[in-house]
Formats: structure tokens, C-alpha cells, sequence
């Protein structure tokens, strides 16, 4: 027996796609930041303990330490962009390079490059300061751990794009 299917053929409502406006960040989104940085958290099986506080103070403090666009649609943010690493809620350095000629190493001209970076991150309010080293780089992992760095687990990959 061959049966027939009738479509349906009631009408679907066109949803247009709302505008969307990138921006930078401003006072009045500090709710929805915080929010979308818990969710991230969450997102990621972590916890978010940045407080709307330390949000407010390093985006519009007396001296901000970091930007962020927003994505608003429809008078509510659907995204964000920060220069920081918002679920943490904290101020940090990074050290991109570390770097000494061979001549010159084994010296101490590295621990006194360190040295003065945490004395230049501390005096900015951070609280943290992280390098990354090659996985195979077993000098500098050495180096880096009897300077106190603690190793973390990497996560996933780094991206990088040229401007």
C-alpha cells in the first residue's frame, strides 16, 4: 500500500537576523560581562571568581588595564572580546620572550630580567607573571622553575594572525 504525505504547509515565521552592533565595552555592560565570563567559566567546567569590582576597576578604573568589545543585539550583549583573562578577574604580565645572546648566558642576566619584570608587574597591580617555553626547550623549562614559575597544563592550541 502507498500512502501520501500532505506537507506542512502552515506558514514559518521569518526571523531576521537582528542587528548586531560591535562596540567598545562601556560602564552599563558590567553585568552583562560579568555574566558571559560565568558562563564561559561554566562553559569550560570552571568557576569564575572575578567580582563585578575588579571588572569595573581594569576596564574603567582609575587606570585601566585592559579593553573589551561587546557584541549587543536587540539592547542585549550576545558577546565579548576582552584583552585579559576576564574569568580570573586578575591582572597579569606575560613575558613573550625572554631572551639573552650566548655570550651571555648563565650570567644571571636572565634572573635579573626577571627580576625586574615582576618588580614592574607588581608595581602595576598584577598578579601574575607567565612565559611560555618550547615543549622540547628543557633548558629554559629548568630555568623558568628554579624562578619560581610554576608549570600549568597546556590546554590547547595558541593561535597567532599576522596584521
Amino acid at each position: 500500500m502507498l500512502q501520501t504525505v500532505t506537507p506542512n504547509l502552515h506558514a514559518v515565521p521569518s526571523m531576521r537576523a537582528p542587528i548586531v552592533t560591535i562596540r567598545c565595552a562601556k560602564p552599563r555592560d558590567l553585568p552583562g560581562l560579568r555574566e558571559m565570563i560565568a558562563e564561559l567559566a561554566a562553559h569550560h567546567g570552571d568557576a569564575a571568581p572575578i567580582t563585578p569590582e575588579q571588572l569595573e576597576r581594569d576596564l574603567f578604573g582609575r587606570t585601566p588595564w585592559i579593553t573589551s568589545l561587546v557584541a549587543e543585539a536587540g539592547g542585549a550583549l550576545i558577546g565579548f572580546v576582552p584583552q585579559y583573562r576576564a574569568v580570573e578577574g586578575a591582572r597579569g604580565m606575560e613575558l613573550h620572550h625572554l631572551y639573552v645572546r650566548p655570550g651571555h648566558r648563565g650570567t644571571g642576566i636572565g634572573r635579573h630580567l626577571v627580576a625586574k619584570a615582576r618588580e614592574q608587574a607588581k608595581m602595576a597591580g598584577c598578579e601574575y607573571l607567565s612565559v611560555s617555553a618550547a615543549t622540547g626547550n628543557f633548558q629554559a623549562h629548568r630555568f623558568y622553575e628554579s624562578e619560581r614559575f610554576v608549570p600549568r597544563p597546556v590546554t590547547g592550541m595558541r593561535y597567532l594572525q599576522k596584521l
